[in-house]
């Protein structure tokens, strides 16, 4: 238990870290409102949720640590990934630097708003599937979901991640950082293809859950 509460603390600080770098670093100010506010809605409910397992899922927990990748190819992808998001952060710290976007009180608020609904969203995945690891894996005795979030698409966890993503960009004041939603979901894409290949070999009931639910990320369209 102390190893996974040392393991918690240092990824949560580590990713509180490279986000305030990658956000002041460009701004080249600590003057800037709208990375602050969105600081803290970025970083709370990941520290409530996280607080949540801890209590009552500790399994999640556990697969949700476990940031390796054992399959080939999804290194790369998790990279990519990443990547996508740090240039979110980084083009919007560039934008409050050469003040590119002129983006309106009220649309950052609203973007602020959108963005907690999808933080909720994502929550609401996390509690519907205890088998949601973090790496491209199927356990022994897991089964497929199909109730909740996974009603509406087969992947609503990347869903929920691809939304908090899109809302960042305006609730950071930017709408030049939108440009780097466009490789995340390029990387979203990858590694739900990627994925569902494990899952249809090896995850039982998926390829019936497949048939029913038609879309894998967006509802009505892919």
């Amino acid at each position: 238990m102390r190893a996974r509460v040392r393991k918690v603390i240092r990824s949560f600080a580590s990713a509180m870290l490279a986000t305030a770098v990658a956000l002041f670093l460009p701004a080249q100010t600590f003057l800037w409102w709208q990375a602050w506010v969105f600081m803290v809605l970025f970083f709370l409910p990941m520290a409530l949720i996280t607080v949540y397992l801890f209590q009552l899922s500790q399994d999640l927990l556990r697969r949700r640590l476990d940031v390796k990748e054992k399959r080939p190819g999804q290194g790369v992808i998790a990279k990519m990934f990443y990547i996508a998001v740090c240039s979110v952060f980084f083009i919007s710290g560039l934008d409050r630097y050469y003040g590119w976007s002129l983006v309106p009180f009220r649309l950052v608020v609203i973007s602020d708003a959108f963005f907690l609904l999808a933080y909720f969203f994502l929550f609401l995945v996390f509690k519907e599937n205890k088998y949601l690891a973090h790496t491209v894996t199927v356990e022994e005795g897991q089964e497929t979901v199909a109730t909740g979030p996974y009603a509406l698409v087969r992947h609503p966890m990347y869903l929920a991640e691809f939304l908090m993503f899109i809302f960042a960009a305006p609730a950071l004041g930017s709408y030049w950082a939108l440009l780097a939603d466009i490789p995340l979901l390029g990387a979203l894409a990858a590694r739900i293809i990627t994925e569902e290949e494990v899952l249809l070999k090896e995850l039982k009931g998926y390829a019936q859950y497949a048939q029913k639910t038609r879309f894998r990320l967006i509802p009505g369209v892919w």
